[in-house]
């Protein structure tokens, strides 16, 4: 019987099984058998339940099944007996163990949606030999075809030296970067003569760039970001950030710009923005003008808040609850004032939870006990500034507020590792799953 679990759970997941399917809200439900849906008439429920039963049955520990379920939420809506049965039995035929079955299926899912019991197997190997041979297999040289090219190009990216979390998103991905075998290598070869590091995600972003997207194309992106402003060698500085915004669209590019524009940035302002933050290239216009609503309506003025993108860009994708949460915790709940938050905006970038909590709870005790009383900034009973106490490292905020209080150190580091730990509990993966409630239109 598995422990008890969180009564909800906040994650959505998108499937695109069919028309019929629209979202599956994960939802943790404490029920005697664990995978029981309360809603069993839905004939989408009793399937994703014999999709865990069967997942169960092969050994796979409900932490196991969480990760599998967040990674590939679409294996819910595959049927368990006649899509997922015959692969599992066939990989058991082979050899495989329990233990082998259960980690490789966890780390890579995505495998039992290949078409055939065959193609499962080779991919199965495939990923055994570069889990448990130091990345060395044999795979690649005597598989024919589109897997033998993946297998081929996928090991040539492992001993570059590109991490196996990468490594199995391109096998078992049905975008193009690791398939063929001349286009590979002349999209590899100037990733590499780019100085991308193959340990990041950014090696791995410029890789899919360059495969899908041909010479022209990408000539007249930069031509897009030329005529905006951008000199040439800043647009290439931009993808070494982020080398997905050069995929947007010159339609997406320009009302991004024009966007921020109206948001109050000059033509300037807006090109410092987009160069120190290409990731705010992401933000639909809707988003932007929906963050320019919120800060507004939180008392900012519009020049505090172009203020606060110029330092911090990536302030324009937070979602409205995020900020909304943060200021009023920072300024209804701290009584720093505005003006703080203004002066350093990255602080909206911080975990209200993780970070802002626990450090203000260990600072309002310590204004509590008298020990700060009347010292510092305009905050709660006088706490000190802002930056002093979220701008910091742990190391740094706890050599400033924790160590040096002697005899209060223990009951300090209780209020800050317990509010952490309170905080994440919400937050934490899942880590077992009792029941799934599936949302058909």
């Amino acid at each position: 019987m598995y422990s008890s679990l969180l009564l909800h759970g906040k994650k959505c997941i998108e499937l695109h099984k069919s028309s019929t399917f629209r979202v599956i809200s994960v939802k943790l439900l404490q029920k005697e058998y664990p995978f029981r849906n309360p809603f069993s008439s839905s004939a989408s429920t009793l399937q994703s339940d014999s999709v865990l039963n069967l997942l169960t049955s092969y050994g796979f520990t409900s932490t196991q099944i969480s990760k599998i379920i967040t990674t590939y939420p679409r294996l819910l809506t595959l049927d368990a007996k006649t899509s997922l049965l015959p692969k599992l039995q066939a990989l058991q035929s082979r050899g495989a163990s329990t233990s082998d079955l259960t980690e490789i299926i966890s780390k890579v899912p995505k495998i039992l949606s290949k078409r055939g019991v065959k193609s499962t197997g080779l991919y199965f190997d495939f990923i055994k030999d570069i889990i448990h041979n130091d990345g060395k297999s044999s795979h690649s040289s005597t598989t024919t075809g589109k897997q033998g090219n993946k297998m081929r190009n996928v090991s040539v990216l492992r001993d570059m030296g590109v991490p196996q979390r990468f490594l199995f998103t391109l096998l078992v991905s049905e975008s193009q970067p690791v398939c063929g075998k001349e286009k590979f290598e002349m999209s590899v070869k100037k990733v590499v003569e780019m100085g991308f590091d193959p340990a990041t995600s950014k090696f791995v972003q410029a890789l899919h760039v360059f495969y899908e997207m041909s010479e022209r194309t990408i000539e007249e992106k930069v031509n897009v970001y030329n005529k905006l402003g951008f000199r040439v060698e800043e647009v290439w500085e931009m993808f070494n950030k982020w080398p997905y915004y050069l995929k947007f669209s010159e339609k997406k590019i320009t009302q991004t710009f024009e966007t921020l524009k109206r948001c109050g940035l000059g033509d300037e302002e807006v090109v410092a923005v987009m160069k120190k933050r290409p990731e705010c290239m992401r933000a639909s216009e809707e988003k932007i003008r929906s963050c320019v609503e919120t800060f507004l309506g939180l008392g900012f003025s519009g020049k505090e808040f172009v203020s606060m993108v110029k330092c911090f860009p990536t302030c324009v994708g937070l979602s409205a609850e995020n900020v909304r949460r943060k200021v009023e915790f920072l300024v209804g709940e701290m009584k720093w004032e505005l003006k703080d938050v203004v002066g350093i905006p990255p602080v909206l970038g911080y975990s209200l939870e993780k970070r802002m909590v626990p450090r203000c709870g260990v600072v309002r005790a310590l204004v509590e006990k008298g020990v700060m009383s009347g010292r510092g900034g305009g905050g709660y009973g006088g706490i000190p500034p802002m930056s002093s106490v979220l701008a910091c490292s742990d190391k740094v905020f706890l050599n400033r507020f924790v160590m040096k209080h002697g005899r209060l150190v223990p009951e300090l580091m209780a209020i800050f590792d317990g509010d952490k730990k309170k905080g994440s509990q919400g937050r934490t993966a899942i880590k077992n799953v009792k029941g799934l409630c599936v949302s058909v239109s």
